[in-house]
């Protein structure tokens, strides 16, 4: 998927809905025509929308009344200084973002520890990390997982990078990172960042957990 449509993905709902009704008017029918409209509230809020496509245009459910749509936004977009933030690390550190200025950062959400395609992640992460060094870039993970998951996971998978606790998602929800399966699944979304702070990459994709590694260094060595 395209970094660009990538960044698209943090949603906010906009929702507009008409409900038709036609019922006759004739002085024996009130409490149906209460009942009925009581039913088509009830089937408006029961209904469940489709999500916006990737791009951030808005869709709708094909052949149903109402419509329900989506217009997506995503806060920290490609070109913008990163914000501020300060999260502890594995071992229970407070880590302040701006001490990688003056080199390149890559920035990656994952779900969570010790999931398959995470594990998967982190692993090409550190598998490629040579090649990042080389390229003056430092990698830093980011889950809703605590201090003391991140220190097993790190140490069991030999991890060389750090990795930020973002327990309650305060920093993924104010970057905008957008969730997957219906808000079921953390996003997997990674931040090249230039060495002065600016976003040069976004890149979302769930289920190929190992090409941001790719992406990642072709920004880098390009």
């Amino acid at each position: 998927m395209a970094a660009a449509a990538a960044c698209a993905l943090a949603s906010t709902t906009v929702v507009a809905s008409q409900v038709a009704r036609s019922h006759s008017r004739s002085a024996a029918t009130p409490v149906a025509t209460a009942a009925s409209f009581v039913n088509s509230q009830q089937l408006l809020l029961s209904r469940k929308p489709a999500l916006s496509s990737r791009t951030g245009g808005a869709s709708s459910v094909p052949g149903h009344s109402p419509r329900v749509s989506f217009v997506t936004v995503c806060k920290v977009l490609k070109g913008d200084i990163v914000p501020p933030v300060v999260l502890k690390d594995q071992d229970g550190k407070l880590v302040n973002l701006d001490k990688f200025r003056g080199r390149p950062l890559v920035l990656y959400f994952y779900p969570a520890d010790e999931t398959p395609g995470c594990t998967e992640q982190a692993c090409a992460f550190r598998d490629s990390y040579e090649k990042f060094k080389r390229a003056g870039a430092e990698v830093v993970g980011v889950s809703g997982d605590t201090p003391e998951s991140h220190r097993v996971f790190k140490a069991r998978h030999r991890l060389p990078f750090t990795l930020l606790s973002d327990e309650g998602n305060k920093m993924r929800k104010d970057w905008g990172v957008p969730s997957d399966l219906f808000g079921a699944l953390a996003g997997r979304q990674t931040y090249v960042i230039d060495k002065d702070g600016r976003v040069q990459l976004i890149f979302n994709n769930q289920f190929e957990p190992e090409k941001h590694i790719v992406e990642t260094l072709n920004v880098l060595q390009g």
